[in-house]
């Protein structure tokens, strides 16, 4: 079960408190969250080192008409950076690159060797990475040997030794005094578009490069990096670019979703947008996202967007397929036993379908998951997910050392690799890591509820108080509310497997508040008694709130996350 703790409740209005435990505290503070500002927010791009020197390298690429290569990951960050890059180049009309995406099964993540014995091949001159790259060594080595600069750019963690790249433009490298961390692969990418345009404009008028914001706030958003800081200012003008943007693909994807796109927030992009573009990689060809984004083509505009909402059926499909056995292995194994760490793996299972898994385990069982399968290449991979209780990262740091092959992330999810010898004991492994994390207080953090209100202080007013926090994600949850012992008025299953929970209940005044919960029925929560959830309960209500625009027509009501 997860661990809630309330916060207290201060003087003053609704959002001071809601800024206050944001750690938003002065007026200048409170001036910058609400209102950011673009001059002001977006930092200079050559306060990253090695920027400059990547900038002038591809401008004498351009000038000089060299081969280039942009080469970026096969997920909803790095295939955005990858669309930047692309129209970026067309903007200046210049024609001689290539975007190149790996594919996720039978090449791998980041730089791969057979990828750049291609390019050599190809007599390529430049390569740009997005999103990847840091940790490639090997492959970097190769492509410099034999003629091929390569500037890259990413996020990741960089390992003490790097690349031999020509230039490596990475905030997280630790001589590196660039004055955020936090930034995602499309961000790191996008100051490097700035950092050119800084030296040579190529008649691109001045400002038009806030156009791509769209894209990077998208990446932001659908990385989940801290939307703190410039992260915060990034995805704030990424969505008034998004509600604007012109892209034929994104239209028609949020056309086929029924989506407004004038009221698009970013709920929309992390449940409706990001699966599909991360579908592409997990179930068949990442360069089919990518055409999606980057087309100016009406049909073609229409053909992905049917098939990438094709696969991302296929994708949910597989996933619940996996779900139900897990669960199953769980009920099995777990619901009578002490261990506060699932651990569950099936050799048949496809790796880039676990993360999703995980995350159902672990906040239907309010405990770590802990899922692998195996890949094309027959290495033993996993994802994991926190479930509010405690970082998988450091779960894992505490793990014995030689089971783990390779392992990273941050608190709340993470992969790992396992060699065959060890996962047979992977269970007791983690487990016993976590024993261990036990014995500090402190590793076991609470989910902290902002406030406890009623229900008769839910309003347009109030809404409009916390809209004025979004763009919400890491970093900047959505305000979670307790609403005690109220009681149900209605209970209502819906979609086609019935899979979805309506709770409806009576304001002071008589009128009714729904409360949506998606992927949830009346048996997933218990009453005080400890039965399954029925009108007349009263309940414990933990829950966000939320604006509905279905069918056109606006309507405030909350979204469930969990009954206690």
């Amino acid at each position: 079960m997860k661990k809630y703790s309330v916060r207290e409740r201060m003087n003053g209005s609704m959002l001071d408190n809601l800024l206050f435990y944001r750690n938003v505290k002065t007026p200048q503070e409170k001036e910058d969250f609400l209102n950011p500002n673009y001059e002001k927010h977006i930092h200079d791009p050559f306060l990253l080192k090695d920027a400059k020197k990547a900038a002038e390298r591809i401008i004498k690429a351009i000038e000089e008409n060299e081969s280039v290569v942009i080469y970026s990951d096969y997920d909803a960050d790095g295939i955005p950076a990858g669309v930047v890059f692309h129209d970026f180049f067309k903007k200046i009309n210049f024609k001689n690159f290539t975007n190149y995406i790996p594919h996720r099964h039978d090449e791998g993540f980041g730089l791969n060797v057979d990828a750049v014995n291609q390019f050599i091949k190809d007599k390529v001159k430049l390569l740009i990475t997005l999103d990847c790259g840091i940790a490639d060594i090997e492959a970097v080595k190769i492509a410099q040997e034999n003629g091929i600069d390569v500037i890259i750019t990413d996020h990741h963690e960089p390992h003490d030794d790097l690349p031999p790249a020509f230039a490596i433009v990475d905030h997280k490298q630790k001589d590196c005094n660039y004055p955020e961390k936090i930034l995602c692969g499309s961000g790191v990418g996008f100051k490097l578009i700035q950092a050119i345009l800084k030296i040579k404009r190529f008649d691109m008028k001045d400002g038009h490069e806030k156009w791509f914001l769209d894209l990077i706030g998208m990446a932001t958003l659908s990385d989940m990096v801290p939307l703190v800081g410039e992260n915060r200012a990034l995805a704030h003008f990424g969505l008034k670019v998004l509600r604007m943007s012109p892209r034929k693909g994104l239209m028609r994807l949020l056309n086929h979703l029924k989506i407004n796109q004038k009221y698009l927030v970013e709920d929309d992009i992390g449940f409706m947008i990001t699966p599909r573009i991360n579908a592409a990689s997990r179930m068949g060809v990442p360069m089919d996202a990518f055409k999606l984004l980057a087309t100016d083509d009406e049909d073609e505009a229409h053909k992905y967007v049917l098939h990438l909402d094709e696969i991302n059926n296929e994708r949910k499909g597989k996933v619940a397929s996996i779900v139900k056995e897990v669960k199953k292995i769980i009920s099995e194994r777990y619901n009578d036993s002490p261990r506060n760490v699932i651990v569950v793996g099936n050799p048949q299972w496809r790796p880039s379908l676990l993360g999703l898994v995980a995350n159902t385990c672990a906040e239907e069982f309010g405990r770590p998951a802990f899922l692998w399968g195996r890949d094309g290449d027959g290495v033993i991979k996993g994802s994991c997910r926190s479930g509010g209780t405690v970082s998988v990262v450091e779960i894992m740091n505490k793990v014995k050392q030689g089971v783990m092959i390779q392992f990273g992330g941050h608190s709340a999810s993470g992969g790992f690799v396992v060699s065959d010898e060890e996962i047979h004991y992977l269970d007791d492994h983690l487990n016993s890591a976590f024993d261990l994390l036990l014995k500090d207080e402190k590793s076991i953090e609470p989910d902290y509820i902002d406030m406890e209100i009623s229900l008769d202080e839910v309003d347009w007013n109030m809404y409009k108080e916390i809209e004025k926090l979004a763009p919400f994600g890491v970093g900047n949850h959505k305000p979670l509310f307790i609403f005690k012992n109220i009681k149900i008025f209605g209970i209502k299953e819906f979609g086609k497997e019935k899979n979805h929970l309506e709770l409806s209940f009576k304001k002071g005044n008589g009128s009714l508040i729904n409360a949506m919960g998606f992927f949830m029925d009346s048996k997933t929560f218990k009453n005080k008694d400890g039965e399954n959830i029925k009108i007349g309960d009263k309940i414990d209500l933990i829950a966000t709130l939320e604006k509905s625009m279905f069918r056109g027509r606006a309507e405030l009501r909350m979204r469930i996350e969990d009954v206690v």
